[in-house]
């Protein structure tokens, strides 16, 4: 493999089967903000370009123990942009072209989990951690997982995991179909470079007009869901609720809501 143009904390490699590999670089926990998903999206459409060569599939991957443990707004000086921007970038992995799989160890929780669900396919660990933990922060989803989780594991299934906010591991999410391929997490990253070339090795066009009509239309109703998904995050930032959802995460212990 050789890396090509990436950034400090967006490496991209491209390899001899046609397979490129995305890593996130902000290890341990790999907090994104709308800089790093535009950085993302930025190195998506150009491997899509064919300026790095003829690339027909993608591993997204992360450095580290997690391969997102959710979003950094700037609370440590590290975040760049607002949630608008944050979501406007995120629509752009759903409307480039290429196949991903998404390699996933640690944990992918919350926007983390967003961003997993923004692949085509998932190989995970059975270490790893799945939760749509915003509920116990007295927040409302996004990411688009309004859109993206229904439709992987159902609503049924879906609904629960929101409201519960429950964390699940990789055997589970496989069950319910949130996970394509378990894997141990020593051998991850082979594993989903290994279907990522599966999919390389057919025919490139016809990969492209499949994924394109198996995700009519996906883009789109993540471009909408967000609208709703930031607005209804605006305002229950401004409750007591949220307020408290921090406070009872960050002293690990249960939440007392009261409504407000």
């Amino acid at each position: 493999m050789s890396e090509v143009e990436g950034t400090a904390d967006v490496g991209v490699e491209v390899g001899g089967d046609h397979v490129a590999a995305v890593e996130i670089r902000r290890p341990p926990n790999n907090f994104f903000d709308a800089g790093l998903i535009r950085r993302l999206a930025d190195a998506l459409d150009r491997l899509a370009s064919g300026d790095d060569g003829d690339v027909r599939a993608v591993v997204l991957c992360s450095e580290g123990r997690h391969f997102c443990a959710g979003a950094n707004f700037g609370g440590g000086g590290r975040g760049e942009g607002d949630a608008r921007d944050l979501y406007q970038q995120a629509v752009r992995l759903f409307r480039q072209p290429l196949p991903v799989v998404a390699a996933v160890q640690g944990a992918a929780v919350g926007g983390g989990l967003g961003l997993a669900l923004a692949a085509d396919l998932r190989v995970a660990a059975p270490e790893a951690r799945f939760s749509a933990n915003f509920a116990r922060l007295g927040f409302h989803q996004g990411f688009g997982l309004s859109v993206t989780l229904p439709r992987a594991v159902g609503p049924q299934a879906a609904f629960e995991l929101m409201t519960t906010g429950r964390r699940i591991g990789g055997e589970e999410a496989h069950r319910l179909g949130l996970v394509d391929r378990l894997a141990p997490v020593d051998g991850l990253r082979d594993a989903a470079r290994a279907l990522a070339a599966e999919i390389a090795g057919s025919a490139p066009l016809a990969v492209r007009s499949i994924r394109a009509t198996l995700r009519a239309g996906l883009a789109d109703e993540v471009a909408e869901a967000v609208v709703h998904e930031r607005a209804e995050q605006e305002r229950l930032m401004r409750t007591a609720d949220f307020r408290e959802g921090l406070a009872a995460v960050a002293e690990r212990r249960p939440g007392n809501f009261t409504g407000r």
